[in-house]
């Protein structure tokens, strides 16, 4: 095995005020879409993945230390210091 192959690239971190937060909002707050309709299709349609897995719930919660990857783009979620 090769790690630096296997190792994965650190993720741009979101800060989110408060959790838990909606995945579709996550989209559209990262300008990943152009609106809520349109993060609801991509969510609906199997294109976003949560921690690796690909996630079909559009108002599924999202909790701090969370990761969203959709259309090549990876973020990790985290709660904002207080």
């Amino acid at each position: 095995m090769n790690p630096e192959i296997d190792m994965p690239e650190s993720s741009p971190l979101v800060f989110i005020e408060s959790e838990p937060i909606e995945l579709y909002k996550i989209l559209k707050m990262e300008n990943l879409v152009g609106s809520g309709g349109e993060a609801k299709f991509a969510i609906a349609e199997g294109l976003v993945l949560v921690n690796n897995t690909v996630e079909t719930r559009k108002r599924k919660k999202i909790f701090s230390g969370d990761t969203v990857e959709f259309d090549g783009r990876r973020i990790q979620i985290q709660l904002k210091p207080a």
